[in-house]
This record gives C-alpha cells, structure tokens and sequence, in this order.
C-alpha cells in the first residue's frame, strides 16, 4: 500500500476512534457513577423545559438564552412525537434541529424526553393518525371495560409503531451529533404508568396476566434474591418464593400485584426502544416516574412506572435502561432523593418543582448522594428572583465540578440541607466531630425569631484530608470537636461578638478529661478553576468565624470555603 495512502486511511481512522470516545457515556468510580462527557466527569446543572415550551421556533430561540444566563449546563427538552410524525411515515426534525442549534450557541448540553406512546400516563402524544385507528393501535381497559386514553403495552402493533419513530429521532440525533456530543442523554417515554387502576384489562393483558409468569422474570429474581428490594422481597416470600405459576399464584391476590404485572410489562416495552437506541447511538438512557406519595394506591398514582420499590422488575425488564429517576413534587427531598440512590440505580433528579429552594437542594444532592444531575421544571418560567438564587447555586457548583468528580466514589462528602423542622445533622469522620445547622440557628440573623418560615440552607462538605475541608453552599453553621471532647457548658448564649449575650450568675463547668481539641485554622473563601485549582479570595476570621467557633455561610450568599484544622491540648 501506497505509504502516504495509508497515513492518510490511519489518521481518518483515528479520527473516527477520537470522535467514538467522545460521545457521552456512564462509568463508575467507587459507589458513584459518574456522566462523562467531552472525556471528563460531567454534573448536569439542569432544567427542564415545559412540556409545551419546545413546540415552536420563537420559544425555543427566547428561552435557550435565558437558560444560559441563569447558568445551566444543560437543558431537557421535550421531543414530541406527534410534531415528529405528523403524518405516518413522514419525519419532521426541525424543532430537534432548532434544540440543539441553540444549545450549541448557548454553550448548552441537551437531554432529549421522548413524549412518545406515553406522557405522564397517557397517550396524549401520540399522532392523530395513531389515536383514530384505536382498532389497529388499541387502548387499555379498566376493569369495568371501559377504554382508556391510554396505548395498551400489550399491542405489537403500538409498539411497532412508537419504536419506528423513537429510531428515526435517534438516527436523526447521530447524524447531527455523533462528533459534537451536544445530546448527552435521552428519557425513553415519560412517567410511564397505569392509571384508574393498577393494570390493564384488554384481552391481550388478561391471558398474560393469567398464564405461567416469564421464566427470565424469576430467573433474574433468583439470582437476585438477597439483594430485592424488601417490599418484593416480603411480597413474593409471603407466597413461598414459588417459582412457577401465575402472577398471583407467585405474588398474591392484591392491587400490588397487578402493579407488578403492569412494571414488566411496561419494563419490556421500554427494553425494545432502548435496544434499539442503542444500536443507532449508543448514549445513556433513563426513565423517569411520578411518585407513589400522598399515600396514594396504586393506579392512583401511575401504577408500574419506574418507581423504587420496582427496581428490581425494571431490572429484569429493561436491563437496557442506566437508570430510574424520580420527578419530585411533594417536598421531602432527602427522603424521596434516598430512595433512588441505590446500589444498583445512581440519582438524577431531572424534574422537581421549581421553587428558591433548588439550589441549595442541588449542593444536597451532588454532596450526599454522588449525583448525575438534577433538574427543576418548567425552568424558563423562574422569576427573575429565582433566576438570579438558581444562577448563583449553579455557578459556584460549575466550579466545584472538577474537586467533586475527583472525590465521588469515595464516601468522603456529605450532603447538608436544613429547614425549621430539620435544623441540624451530626457527621463524623474518624474522631472528628462535625455539627452542621441552619443559619438561623444563630440568633442574630432578626428573621431568625421574627415568625417568618426559614428558607432551606444547604449545601455539602468534603473531606480533602484528614484536617482539611471544603463546605461549600448557603444558609448552614458548621462546627468541630473531637469525639472525646467535654465541652464546657456555657451560661449564655454568646453574641456575635463571642461575649455573653447577657450578664448573670456564672454556671459550674465540667471538668476537661485533658484529650485534644479540634482548633479551626484559616478558613478561605476561594474560587476553583476548570482544572480544579483553588483560587483565593479572601480570609475569613474573627467576627466572621465567631472568633474561631465555627464556620458560617450566610443564607443570602453561596460561597465555597477552604478551611484547616488543627489540634491542640
């Protein structure tokens, strides 16, 4: 071969492999799992669009730059199918194309939601063509046989039809971004589920439903069986861990039942779109559920979706999928963001309400819980004071974005979030002591005790070494002692300037037993750039430490501080 020839040939093929390993992808490092994009450890700074926000040019153009004024990283953004697929067989692009040309020019990322067979339940997305024809595409039933706004899962047909459709966006996405990397994810469908009821009842549904339970679904149950989630675990143990029969025969006669049924199915359905995104381009995906809170019943809520207590269903279902998210709307963040941040399922939070509370709700999430990205609905709708609080969140977390991804995996940070309710968290690490409240613990803050409701502090720390620290956020006090440490009763409460509050009677102290006490040393404000190098800004100390007492970040501000220890005795 011609030697010039083949340099040629070597480089394009080289070309080709560096464009391959730049397309986005998920990897683990230690317990987290880390989204990579552009070859390096990616935090989505998210929002996502309103579900008619991105159904026309002149929206789609007014709201990207606002998005990027507001300091995301990346926007999610509906793909709809009945936009796409007007007429059947007919493929319109040009609202992806408009997506992520302004993305593109807004330095923006892109999460394309898939608003396919079904959106928050029902077929509402679905082309006209599609809907009309309901005796090729048919509807689920309710119990008492009436016909749903709802494709059944159970049609070949339904899915045949959603499944071309779902490739042709993917293959459109790889022609436009298969070197630029711009989409990073996709949402396959969006809160899936059954409604007026846990399942389906069509004829298809009812013979599946009736017959030998897949053979793969207790196979993966089996081999997976120490490891269920114990609301499975208890459910299928309570019929005698059988392994052949019907659903109810193995599950029981109950509403969970036939939520179970309606997850595989649902779970299946899904694996074939992911299967064949995949073999178009091959980038992480992800399903996302509408919460089973409220103390609602199955079908009340969407019955089957990718909920937590059904992991290990989607599992054995669409083994295809990376991950199940939740969309939270209820308040109760650390609780509902601990139930999706599992051993086997990374959190990414791509839709929670939209309040001034989300940034600090951020710092919680990448801090305690490793997390991909998290995400606020509705985000070109934010006040401009909820812009502004979201903006400075997102701007100091793009700078911790490098120290973070370094650490993740490692156990060594941990998330702070705070309100009236839950004031304060106690950490420790090693003999080390850590008590982190809300701002307004301290007193001299007059919204502190002026009946007003707190805001949400939050924010996280990360432990560099053994005597240094990032805390990093806003709205929390943090303070250190060894475990050991006798701390002297104080008779007042102290002033900001470290002095009795009030004079009066002197209480008795206890007695020191003689260990070490943890000192705070320099205590930095610092900026971090894009390699992860600290910055300094300022020192903070005396009255901004409480002399020495602890480390603060006020609820007005977001900050990242660099603080020492040390010991003494």
């Amino acid at each position: 071969m011609n030697w010039n020839k083949a340099m040629v040939l070597s480089g394009v093929f080289l070309s080709f492999l560096a464009n391959a390993q730049e397309k986005p992808r998920l990897q683990k490092k230690g317990t987290a799992t880390q989204l990579v994009v552009d070859q390096k450890p990616f935090l989505i700074l998210g929002g996502e669009l309103g579900n008619s926000s991105a159904s026309s040019f002149q929206d789609i153009e007014r709201d990207f730059p606002k998005l990027q004024k507001m300091g995301l990283n990346t926007v999610l953004v509906p793909a709809y199918w009945d936009l796409i697929e007007q007429e059947e067989g007919k493929f319109d692009f040009s609202l992806i194309d408009k997506a992520i040309d302004q993305a593109r020019k807004n330095d923006l990322k892109v999460v394309f939601l898939w608003f396919g067979a079904w959106k928050n339940s029902m077929s509402c997305y679905a082309p006209l063509w599609f809907k009309k024809d309901y005796k090729k595409y048919p509807r689920a039933y309710s119990k008492a046989g009436k016909p749903m706004e709802i494709a059944s899962s159970f049609s070949e047909n339904v899915l045949n039809a959603d499944n071309k459709a779902f490739g042709e966006l993917m293959k459109h996405i790889a022609s436009v971004d298969q070197s630029q990397g711009t989409v990073v994810m996709i949402q396959v469908e969006n809160e899936i589920g059954m409604l007026e009821g846990a399942r389906d009842y069509s004829k298809e549904a009812n013979t599946i439903f009736n017959a030998q339970v897949s053979a793969n679904l207790i196979q993966f149950l089996t081999k997976n069986k120490k490891e269920l989630h114990p609301s499975l675990s208890e459910k299928w143990g309570k019929q005698g861990f059988k392994t052949k029969g019907n659903w109810q025969e193995i599950f029981g006669n109950d509403l969970y039942t036939d939520e179970l049924f309606t997850a595989y199915s649902y779970a299946q359905y899904v694996e074939k779109l992911a299967k064949t995104a995949r073999s178009i381009h091959n980038i992480p995906l992800y399903v996302n559920a509408a919460m089973n809170s409220r103390n609602r019943q199955p079908g009340e809520y969407p019955a089957g979706g990718p909920l937590a207590h059904l992991i290990d269903i989607w599992h054995a279902g669409a083994p295809s999928i990376d991950m199940i998210s939740p969309d939270l709307y209820d308040g109760e963040f650390t609780t509902w963001s601990s139930k999706y941040k599992l051993h086997n399922n990374p959190l990414f939070v791509p839709e929670i309400k939209m309040t001034q509370n989300n940034g600090v709700q951020a710092f919680y999430a990448f801090g305690e819980h490793d997390a991909i990205g998290y995400s606020p609905f509705s985000i070109e709708n934010n006040s401009e004071a909820g812009s502004k609080r979201l903006s400075e969140a997102y701007s100091k977390l793009k700078e911790l974005m490098p120290v973070l991804a370094k650490y993740q995996g490692q156990g060594q940070s941990k998330g702070l979030l705070f309100d009236q309710k839950n004031p304060e968290r106690i950490i420790n690490f090693d003999d080390l002591k850590i008590t982190a409240r809300h701002f307004f613990s301290l007193p001299w803050d007059p919204r502190a005790k002026d009946g007003s409701v707190w805001p949400e502090g939050g924010g996280l720390i990360l432990r560099l070494t053994k005597d240094e620290y990032i805390i990093a956020g806003s709205g929390i006090v943090v303070e250190f002692e060894k475990e050991n440490e006798k701390k002297e009763v104080q008779a007042k409460d102290l002033g900001e300037d470290g002095f009795a509050a009030q004079g009066g009677k002197s209480q008795a102290q206890n007695s020191w037993n003689g260990g070490k006490r943890a000192g705070i040393g320099p205590v930095d404000e610092i900026s971090i750039d894009g390699n992860g190098k600290f910055k300094y800004v300022r020192r903070l100390n005396g009255d901004q430490t409480h002399q020495g007492r602890h480390v603060r970040i006020g609820v007005d501000d977001f900050q990242i501080l660099h603080v020492k220890l040390y010991e003494y005795q």
